[in-house]
């Protein structure tokens, strides 16, 4: 429940909580901004000298009362006495003792008895049984509540910046200002100030403080109770589903109905099993439930239906009651109420801050009704600080998030940002997904207790599935769930399952922590049995477990609960009814019917300011959109630099305002990708009830507007002025409108194809093919009146036709042109001078006159009607208002992924496959009957006795300010044999250190020496080292099998033999428990393996490679279950036997699991080292290191966690008053570590000096062998991606039957000259397509590279061969797509000696586009940047090639270089005179320009000099005397010399663009070779 939302219950704890001493954090004076007080003069306060005593003496009679009744009135008679009496105290004036010095006289007191005893709460620590006597600890409670008595009369010098700091009386809050000076001393705060200076962070304090600021302002309580009964879920499965391949596509494709079927839910959905079965219980406000099961037993499922969001299933069947409300009505209403937070942080937007994240959640979610009269902003900013207080990130505010690609905060801080986001939703009924995940130790207590209080003060249902909880934790939770395979083994109260599962008859383990040994006792593998009838008895499936529980008495009280409490539902009317007025006032203006807090206007706006920052943050991607834009535009207009007003510049024209609108058009390609990837996150914060998805896309389209608008009106003005168009500022201001609106039209359309389509494949296929019609019905590539009939009518809903013809009337009907040199025929000669015998080749010409009116020349040549600007533009408002309704109505109504994951693909089954798990079978079987013991070792020898030492080790990163130091002058050692365990707070630098260690930073300066045996290490030290990675990066399209073999054959010594190799890699698949997924695909973290086998998969890559030197593992155990974590860290021990160097963090490791390391390397906040040496047997080395430096652990407590906690790694304050950092620099066993490790090196060169020299090798295999095995698995990715192929084959195929089609069977006329010339312009579109598909997937696999390459399983020269390579036989088969219908359809020479040279162009630009899409992408850092340069180059190539403006017409400058240097140009050149050569030409009747011969002449013999001059064209009846009608071409050779293009030079041109191949792949070596992106 957040700590913000003021609708809930008051503060009191809830009566059944088996924790309340603990939960209420009973903290020492810690003075804390946060409870609403009485108005105290700070100045002048006096308290007598016995108000302490009375304090105390009115304490201990409320503490014996207390113990016996929990009834919450005498809780609230308490509170209102404590109330009464501060009030009365204070507001008197005595002339006692000042407050300080009676405080410290009984503090002082205190200290005799536990100098410990004052600097932690209550909740952090044990009791220490040897140090506190039973009456101090009776002393130290009653002394914790009167300070806090004490605190609020304080709280006026306190820090205002939480919610409760600011007050409903005006006087406190302005003594509040004057209290921070007039701070009373007290060595207690100095001891326990954080390192800032500021008090620690009191929750409770701060939220009770809420509470009644809340109840003060009137606002009312909302809390909501949750029972289930026979819940029954149901999903897809029971069946294997093999990954589907090339193939499998075509068929698919063709099979429609069933394609369409299955998008939209209907007809056979395979077989349909339970996930969860007859699940009941119930859950009162005030109670927190802790949900226990193996990983894939059903606990999100669980946790997702209990919090109403059931979208995936195919059926939730049983009753769910939210109150007295059920699910319907519940999510109909009051859906932001149940909320779920999801294990992965994936899901948020990576350039935001992490207080510009808070904040907009905030937005959305600030109350209508406030309390103390808060205003919006104060609001805010009190909420913020006291969420990032909470979990301690406040030195995150102004970081931006990031994510696995982008660097942002810590895993662990970004996983503490998703657990605030949610808290801000302000839910009744929450439920957490694992959310300890990636936390150390002490913050995930403080997680668990910041629940714990917040589910006490705020009366919330709360729901919460660890895979790793310690007895901390467990202690927090009222009931716990125990989920087996979807069934429901135990229900109940926490204090009990322990008892309930021993009674069974399963076997306790030694210091097993309760949550793992009821995991363990759902575990077939796992569980022992106790000796004698009870184990004989125990039961030993599901079922028995099921069966077992509902005969349980826990059974029959939980049916005899469920039955009291829908009793009370029918009586407690009163409590939902304010849960409805609580709703209703939490509400911001919004309607009362509405789930959303906020009014559409309000999230639109909210939204709007989000989307700003998004885009105004991203200053790269802004830059260089800036930059493409400008640059084009002055290419533009320096292409066409001051057009003349004559008939040379009437089809330029065209082409200038054709290309302005094309490229802004192309530029909202961009929306495409960007739309698919923002699913998850609207998905996410429409469960959250943040806003409407359909706010989100009106925002955008006003963010885009504001942008687009400055963008757009750049380039207009470079274009517009630079090639001179229609100087009129009306024209100029219309030119701008309509390439704006047009923009917009086309990124609608994009992003409703975005909202439509369930992947980004069918997407691209959806897009690329409307995108291509809308270009060749646009009107510059074929007129109107010359287009298919059929065609005609995508006209009026292609924005893109529309603005072409508003921007050709509005620019021709202001100028008129004057027919000159070849557009006169006859001309050239002295007799051809009288204009009464010459034409005028330009459409709406008018014979006897040179002048052609603009108006007339469109409507000739075009049938456009300058008339119908307006109208046309209209059009394209309508088209824009048109897509943004479907775009809003899309988003609110299809919901593509919100489902998640859902089910996992395996490869088919062989015959080496079936033996290999027969086998893993059959060991696991042996596992479980206990014969692992024989096998233990096989397979299990390491013969290193290298030692690595580190000494002065720092690291400094460049910051805008200078140099950040993260790690600071670190000492230790790794030896054979041993493992040391690396543990420190979330974000301490432990992953940082590891990184180092593992020469893996690439930036920053790295001081202090790293040595091997003495001596720095050799080119093989990364290849000899294992560094399992926090991220779980791998080929999707992988087995797991598969993924090992592939770590095994490249990393383990090339002369090991390959059946060596692969029985290794089956040893380490049975180890870690990887039997049923061996052949199960990878996938990606959305729709792949689960968290929990990827974490697996990627331990055992790094085990396959056998290192020879070490082992680093990076939160190996995170997101597994505890069963699993144990296996893991037991497997590394088995390792370090074996001799094998290990150097591992570990977070939140329980008793059992951390005895098994040898050594431990402590982190404090900063990098700095504050322990380094053993742990010894019950950690009593690494306690006594501790308890000498005054600090001492309680026998009861986990060292793991209460070692943390001593150095303030979580909320709570350091133990003792010295910086541990301070402490370890000054100690004895520094001193001596530093001595071991010069004894180690002596030591190890006097070994190693005698030794023969090792060859140095940087990678295991040749490059050959690399070469052959990166090849034979990217082949395999790429056949086992059919949407790939598949989608970039389609497109081929339909775009040339499209651009066929429009121009069927082509005659011989003058017209389809150009035609032809415009069907062989559409290969040009190739490249754009593919670069479009190539670059993400060269991107995404470059990030496998980057982890592998680092690991020296290969060179860069094997992937980046292997990704061309890969792309060959799609290349091919894609050129024979795309050739066949484009050639033949349209009727083009069919002789194979054109139609071979036709066939060879296509496939060599085929080639030339996937090598060139993969060069860009290797020489930019990311797609999104990759994709900002395509328009940019696929413009260029287009000018420059000769179709749009002819060679001759193309300035000097460009036509000097980049006309040569454009591939388009060998490309369009060499097909335009293959399709052209000695092609008649027939004109038909309306294609001759008519003209009469010259009296006394007939038209031959006026017309023979013109020809004898080299005049082109022919006359139809030279005979006539009266008209002359003439035709422009004999022959399809004269139309290409205009172009300056030769028959002749057809092969020459073939070859260069060829050589274009080879230049793309010698740039696309080089950057794989020397540019390297992955900045860490």
């Amino acid at each position: 429940m957040s700590p913000l939302n003021p609708l809930d219950d008051p503060g009191e704890k809830h009566g059944s909580s088996p924790n309340d001493h603990v939960a209420t954090g009973e903290s020492l004076p810690a003075p804390v901004a946060g409870a609403g007080a009485a108005a105290v003069n700070t100045a002048q306060s006096r308290i007598p000298d016995n108000f302490l005593d009375f304090e105390l003496h009115n304490e201990t009679d409320r503490e014996s009362h207390y113990e016996t009744d929990t009834d919450e009135q005498h809780h609230e008679a308490y509170r209102t006495s404590d109330s009464r009496s501060l009030t009365e105290a204070a507001s008197q004036e005595f002339v006692g003792r000042d407050l300080g010095e009676e405080l410290e006289q009984q503090r002082t007191a205190a200290r005799t008895h536990n100098q410990n005893g004052l600097t932690r709460t209550a909740s952090q620590s044990g009791v220490d049984v040897d140090r506190a006597l039973q009456d101090f600890a009776f002393l130290s409670q009653k002394m914790s509540r009167a300070s806090d008595r004490t605190r609020r009369v304080r709280e006026s010098i306190s820090k205002p910046t939480l919610v409760g700091s600011y007050t409903s009386d005006p006087d406190l809050r302005h003594t509040t200002a004057k209290g921070k000076a007039q701070a009373i001393n007290d060595v207690e705060k100095a001891a326990s100030r954080d390192e800032n200076g500021e008090e620690p962070f009191d929750l409770e304090a701060t939220l009770r403080g809420n509470r009644r600021m809340e109840e003060e302002s009137g606002i009312k309580s909302k809390h909501i109770g949750v029972i289930w009964d026979n819940l029954t879920v149901k999903g897809i499965g029971g069946v294997k589903n093999y990954i589907k391949t090339f193939p499998d596509a075509f068929i698919s494709f063709f099979n429609v109905p069933g394609t369409l079927m299955h998008w939209f839910g209907i007809g056979g959905k395979g077989k349909e099993v339970n996930i969860l079965q007859n699940f009941r219980g119930v859950v009162k406000p005030g109670e927190m439930v802790l949900v226990l099961g193996r990983p894939g037993s059903g606990c999100t499922t669980f946790l997702k239906v209990i919090s109403n969001q059931r979208y995936g299933y195919t059926a939730v069947n049983g009753d769910v009651l939210y109150g007295p409300f059920d699910s319907a009505t519940f999510e109909k209403r009051y859906r932001g109420e149940a909320v779920y937070n999801q294990e992965d942080d994936l899901h948020h937007h990576p350039t935001l801050s992490v207080g510009q994240t808070l904040s907009f959640a905030l937005d959305c979610k600030i109350p209508g009704k406030r309390p103390g009269g808060m205003s919006k902003y104060e609001f805010k900013d009190a909420v913020i600080n006291t969420l990032l207080k909470m979990f301690n990130i406040e030195h995150t505010r102004d970081t931006i998030v990031g994510n696995p690609f982008i660097r942002g905060v810590s895993g662990g801080e970004r996983k503490r940002v998703s657990i605030a986001e949610m808290m801000v939703a302000g839910a009744t009924v929450t439920a957490w997904d694992n959310t300890t995940r990636g936390l150390d130790a002490s913050t995930a207590v403080d997680y668990a207790k910041s629940l714990r209080i917040m589910t006490n003060i705020y009366k919330t249902s709360t729901f919460v599935s660890l895979y790793q909880a310690s007895e901390n934790i467990y202690s927090q939770f009222d009931k716990v769930m125990v989920i087996d395979q979807g069934r429901q083994v135990f229900f109940g109260p926490t204090s009990e399952a322990r008892a309930y599962f021993e009674g069974l008859g399963y076997l306790e383990k030694p210091r097993q922590t309760t949550p793992d040994y009821l995991t363990g006792c759902t575990d077939p593998f796992e569980r022992d049995y106790k000796e004698g009838k009870l184990g004989a008895n125990a039961p030993r499936n599901v079922e028995d477990l099921e069966a077992a529980f509902n005969q349980s008495e826990h059974a029959a009280r939980l049916q005899q609960e469920m039955s009291d409490y829908r009793e009370r539902l029918k009586e407690d009317q009163q409590t939902y009814d304010d849960f409805q007025v609580a709703v209703k006032e939490s509400k911001r203006h919004a309607s009362k019917r509405s789930v959303y807090s906020i009014p559409f206007h309000m999230q639109v706006s909210a939204l709007f300011q989000r989307q700003f920052l998004l885009k105004w943050q991203d200053k790269f991607t802004l830059i260089v959109s800036w930059i493409t834009s400008i640059v084009v535009a002055i290419i533009i207009g320096t292409v066409w630099l001051r057009l003349p007003r004559t008939s040379a510049g009437a089809f330029t024209r065209g082409g200038v305002l054709f290309m302005s609108l094309l490229f802004n058009a192309i530029n909202a390609f961009g929306e495409l990708p960007a739309a698919m990837m923002g699913r998850p996150m609207i998905n996410k914060h429409r469960a959250f009830s943040f806003h409407r998805p359909s706010a989100l896309w009106v925002a955008q389209i006003m963010v885009d507007m504001l942008f687009a608008a400055a963008q757009i009106l750049i380039f207009s003005i470079i274009v517009y002025f630079m090639t001179d168009l229609a100087r009129d500022a009306g024209a100029f201001f219309t030119f701008y409108l309509v390439i704006t609106s047009c923009y917009l039209a086309m990124t609608l359309f994009f992003r409703t194809v975005g909202c439509l389509c369930p992947d980004f494949d069918y997407a691209l296929k959806f897009a690329s093919v409307i995108i291509i019609m809308f270009v060749l019905t646009s009107g510059y590539l074929i007129q109107w009146q010359n287009e298919q009939v059929w065609l005609r009518w995508i006209f009026y809903a292609n924005a893109l036709g529309l603005g072409f013809s508003a921007l050709m009337m509005n620019e021709f009907k202001r100028v008129d042109l004057t027919c000159v040199g070849s557009s006169l025929v006859p001309s050239g000669l002295r007799q051809y001078t009288n204009i009464d015998y010459q034409s005028c080749t330009l459409s709406g010409s008018v014979a006897g006159s040179t002048t052609v009116s603009g108006r007339d020349y469109i409507e000739a040549g075009y049938q456009y009607n300058p008339s119908d600007l307006w109208r046309n533009w209209g059009i394209i408002v309508v088209l824009i208002t048109g897509f943004l309704i479907c775009n809003v109505l899309l988003g609110e109504y299809v919901k593509w992924g919100a489902g998640g994951k859902t089910v996992t693909f395996f490869a088919k089954e062989n015959r080496e496959r079936n033996k290999l798990n027969a086998a893993l079978e059959e060991k696991k079987e042996s596992r479980v009957r206990g014969k692992e013991a024989e096998q233990e070792d096989s397979g299990l020898h390491i013969h290193s006795k290298a030692v690595f030492t580190w000494e002065d080790l720092c690291y400094d990163v460049p910051i805008p300010s200078g140099q950040l130091r993260l790690l600071k002058n670190i000492y230790g050692y790794v030896k054979p044999g041993q493992l040391t365990a690396l543990m420190g707070a979330s974000g301490a630098g432990k992953t940082t250190l590891l990184d180092v260690l593992a020469s893996r930073k690439n930036i920053g300066v790295i001081s202090g020496d790293k040595l091997v045996d003495g001596a720095v290490p050799g080119t093989a030290f990364q290849r000899g080292t294992s560094y399992a990675e926090q991220l779980d990066v791998h080929e999707a399209t992988a087995t797991v099998r598969e993924a090992l073999r592939f770590s095994a054959d490249l990393r383990q010594p090339y002369d090991v033999p390959q059946s060596e190799k692969y029985a290794y890699v089956e040893e380490v698949i049975s180890l870690l428990e990887m039997e049923d997924i061996a052949d199960a695909i990878i996938g990606d973290p959305e729709s792949g393996l689960a968290v929990e086998q990827r974490k697996r998969v990627t331990i055992g890559v790094e085990l396959a490679a056998k290192p020879e030197l070490l082992l680093f593992l990076d939160e190996p155990t995170s997101g597994l279950d505890s069963q699993s974590a144990f296996n893991i860290v037991r497997f590394l021990r088995k390792l370090a036997k074996q001799g094998q160097a290990i150097l591992c963090t570990i977070h939140q490791p329980n008793s059992a699991l951390f005895e098994n390391f040898d050594r431990l390397l402590l982190l404090q906040r900063g990098g700095e080292c504050v322990y380094f040496g053993d742990i010894g047997k019950d950690a009593q080395v690494l306690i006594s290191y501790f308890e000498k430096n005054d600090a001492y652990c309680p026998p009861d407590a986990n060292p793991a966690e209460w070692m943390l906690d001593a150095i303030g790694a979580g909320s709570s304050p350091r133990l003792g008053d010295r910086d541990w950092g301070e402490i370890w620099r000054d100690s004895d066993e520094l001193e001596q570590t530093k001595e071991h490790i010069q004894q180690i090196k002596a030591d190890r060169l006097k070994e190693t000096g005698e030794a023969p020299k090792v060859e140095q090798k940087e990678y295991a295999s040749p490059l050959w062998h690399q070469i052959k095995v990166v090849n034979v698995r990217m082949h395999k990715a790429f056949w086992r991606s059919p949407n790939y192929g598949f989608t970039r084959f389609f497109n081929h195929v339909v775009i040339a039957l499209l651009t066929g089609l429009t121009y069927l069977q082509l005659d011989d006329s003058r017209s389809s000259l150009q035609y032809r010339v415009f069907i062989i312009f559409q290969a040009t579109v190739l490249p754009a397509l593919i670069l479009a598909q190539v670059e993400p997937k060269y991107d995404l696999s470059r990030l496998i590279f980057y982890r592998e390459s680092a690991a020296k399983a290969y060179k860069q020269i094997p992937f980046a061969l292997s990704m061309v390579l890969a792309e060959m036989p799609y290349s091919v088969l894609c050129a024979v797509g795309f050739f066949l219908p484009i050639y033949y359809v349209p009727g083009f020479q069919p002789a194979s000696s054109r139609a071979g040279y036709q066939f060879f162009m296509i496939l060599i630009v085929e080639i030339f586009s996937v090598t060139l899409g993969q060069m860009i992408s290797a020489i930019t850092p990311s797609t999104f940047i990759a994709v900002l340069l395509n328009p940019f180059l696929i413009i260029v190539f287009s000018l420059f090639c000769g179709v749009t403006i002819p060679k001759p017409q193309i300035p000097g400058f460009w036509r000097a270089w980049l006309y040569q240097l454009d591939p388009f140009t060998r490309l369009v050149g060499g097909m335009v005179v293959t399709e052209l050569h000695d092609l008649p030409v027939v004109c038909k009747p309306d294609e001759f320009n008519t003209f009469p011969p010259p009296p006394g002449q007939n038209c031959g013999s006026y017309m023979a000099p013109f020809f004898a001059n080299g005049g082109l064209g022919y006359i139809a009846d030279n005979s006539s005397t009266t008209s002359c009608d003439y035709c422009a071409y004999s022959v399809g050779d004269q139309f290409y010399q205009g172009f300056d293009l030769s028959f002749s030079h057809r092969w020459r041109d073939l070859g260069i663009l060829a050589a274009f191949i080879g230049s793309n792949l010698i740039l696309l070596f080089l950057a794989a070779r020397y540019f390297n992106f992955n900045r860490r």
